[in-house]
This record gives C-alpha cells, structure tokens and sequence, in this order.
C-alpha cells in the first residue's frame, strides 16, 4: 500500500492524541480540564532537539498537514506539497509537529468534545478560545515532546497569526516565525464577512442554539451558505473569472432559481463537501478567534512593543492577488519588525489565486520558502 506513496512524501501516518489534566487559563476567563489535542509528527526528532517545526492551522485545516491516512490514500494532507522529503520543509532535516487546535473537530478537545462536567457533548458550552490560548496549549504540547525551543513556528492565514503570537508569547521559545498570507489584526471588512457567516449558521433552523447533536441533525444550510461565503474571500476575482467565466452549467439560460452559472455548481459543491466534515460549532468558534486576534492590544496597540522581547528571525510573505489579508497588511508586519530592529526577510508574491495561494505549489513561493530554510539550522550547526 505505501509503495503505491509518491516517492517525497512522508507516507503513511498516524494521529497522536496528548491528554492535559493541569488546567488551560483561558482568556475568556474559564479554565478548561482535562482537554486532548490531537497531533501529527513527521521527520525525527535529533538528539538535541532543537530541529523542530511547528505547523499551525489555518481556520479549516487540522493536524493532518502531510502525507496520508490509511483509509483516505487519495487525500493528502493539507499542506502536502510543501512538507516532506526534499521540500521546502524538509522532512530529512526537520521534525515536523501539527496540532489540531482547541476547539477544533478533529480530534482536539472542541465543541463535540464530552463535557466532563455534565458528561454530555459540550456543543455551545465549549468556551471561546484565543490565538493566545492556542499558543499555550501548543507550549504544554512542546513540553511534553521534549522540545525547549522551535527552529521556526510556522503558518499561513490564521496559522499565520499564531506564529506571530508565538514570537509575542514565547520570545525566546523559536529561532524563526514565518508569517504567510496574514494580518497583526482583522480589518473590519473581514469581521463582517465573519459575522454574516455565523449568522448564516445561527439562523439555520436545525441549529438549536448550537444543540443540534441533541436533535439528530446538523445546520447544513446555514454552514454550507457560510462556507460558500468563505470559500469566495479565499479566491481572487481573476481566477474566478479564468476558471469559470459566465459559463453556463446546462448551455443556456433556464429562466429559473436553481443552477445555471458553473459559479454557483461549484460554490454549492465547496459547500456540501464541507459540511460533511466540519462542524458548526466549531466554525463560529474558529472565526471569532479570527476576530478577536490583536497581539498588540496588551501593549498599548503597538505591535513594535509586542514583539520587542522577542529573539527570533522572521520570514513574512504576502501574494499580489490576496485581497482578504493583503501584501499592505503583511508590510505593516514587517514594519513593525523592522521597527524593533530585528531580523526579517520579505516576499510580495506575484499570484492571481488569491488568499488560497499559501497553500497551493506555487513555483516561486516554494523556491522562496526553501531559500528561508536553508537558514533554519539547528542549533548544533549556528554555533
């Protein structure tokens, strides 16, 4: 089964799963315990431990960033085509770890989760959590693994955000943060896409103030509308335009409300494949951590005094055609950066495939990212 595997990826893998009983702080104010995250690790571990590399995800993504499940060999994991032998992150230099977030619905604990409390599914009671709470319960994670410090922590969109949270956080705790397609905060604009998303969700009649596990159902209208809205931010108007035009489904104008543009076939199927394995829950949840990330917030909303502790080397990209977190955003980053006179490397990426292009096997973008990494050494080989 594995030799049918393309030859530069990290094979067969299996989910990990770490319990914590010591209580989570959360920044809403409650503490959760126990809680699980699940994980996934590919490469090895050196006996110094200073070769790992953290993946966060970004708002849809899990732990399976590479390589595959036995029972889906036709589905590689989300960021495939950029980790494993021989690419930009490198499985033969580099232990890769990937989390499954809190409150995620993969593994992690979230709102399908048991409540220990009530032993009953948590469903809306599962707290609000933050970047800031992820990146603490990833540091609980890295404890357990033995690994003092990240040669890099790294992500795209909200993956993104918490590698910046990390160097915020934990300023001593990684030696790079690589920052993709991301924002120090969300614009307005996208807090309301966000919000017509969960209002699409919360208006769905089988939602049931988030209870619907208790009825039977799940509110697919509502997170299937939802996605569809996401899923259009994600790409540029360029790419929509090349992919599908006004290309009729059926050859010509049915004079009706269903399917007539191939637009609308597509938007519908991202959004029926999607409720298949998301939860609603968990949606609402992920896209009020969006809303809510502000590292500067704390510091007098000055993110240059956020990241003035911190040691790290950063490498930030943006892409042309990106326009939910766009280059000027990813330069304020910079600036900032810059501003505290630390170390960082910026690539505007010329792409018509809008904010999805982070995660796409884009020639230039991987060249730049494997260019970064040959700067990522452990900490035998810098001294």
């Amino acid at each position: 089964m594995a030799d049918s595997l393309p030859a530069n990826s990290v094979g067969l893998v299996t989910p990990q799963f770490a319990r914590f009983t010591a209580p989570l702080q959360l920044d809403c104010g409650t503490a959760l315990e126990p809680y699980e995250l699940a994980y996934e690790t590919y490469g090895t571990l050196n006996s110094a431990r200073d070769n790992a590399i953290l993946i966060c995800p970004a708002l849809s993504g899990d732990h399976h960033a590479a390589g595959y499940h036995p029972a889906a060999l036709n589905k590689p994991g989300w960021w495939d085509n950029c980790i494993g032998p021989g690419k930009p992150v490198d499985t033969q230099r580099f232990f890769v770890v990937c989390v499954n977030n809190l409150g995620g619905c993969a593994g992690s604990s979230g709102p399908r989760s048991l409540n220990p409390a009530t032993g009953q599914i948590y469903g809306p009671d599962f707290p609000l959590v933050t970047v800031r709470d992820w990146v603490e319960s990833q540091a609980r994670l890295a404890d357990l693994l033995g690994i003092e410090t990240w040669a890099a922590v790294m992500g795209g969109s909200l993956g993104g955000m918490q590698a910046l949270q990390w160097a915020v956080d934990y300023p001593t705790r990684l030696r790079h943060a690589i920052v993709i397609a991301a924002a120090a905060r969300l614009s307005t604009q996208n807090i309301a896409f966000n919000e017509v998303a969960r209002h699409a969700i919360r208006s769905d009649a089988d939602f049931h103030a988030g209870r619907y596990y208790e009825h039977g159902v799940v509110p697919a209208r509502g997170l299937m509308l939802a996605r569809m809205l996401g899923h259009i931010t994600y790409l540029s108007d360029d790419v929509l335009m090349a992919k599908f035009g006004r290309e009729l489904r059926d050859g010509k104008l049915n004079y009706g409300y269903d399917i007539e543009f191939q637009i609308e076939s597509y938007l519908r199927y991202q959004g029926e494949s999607f409720v298949k394995h998301f939860d609603a829950n968990t949606y609402l949840l992920m896209t009020k951590s969006l809303d809510y990330f502000d590292p500067a917030a704390r510091y007098g909303d000055s993110l240059k005094t956020a990241l003035a502790r911190t040691t790290a080397k950063f490498f930030v990209a943006s892409f042309t055609s990106d326009w939910r977190f766009s280059p000027a955003r990813s330069r304020d980053i910079v600036r900032a950066i810059l501003d505290c006179n630390l170390d960082v490397s910026y690539v505007e990426l010329e792409s018509e495939l809008g904010h999805d292009s982070f995660l796409l096997e884009i020639p230039q973008y991987h060249a730049a990212l494997s260019t970064y990494f040959g700067r990522v050494t452990t900490g035998a080989a810098r001294a």
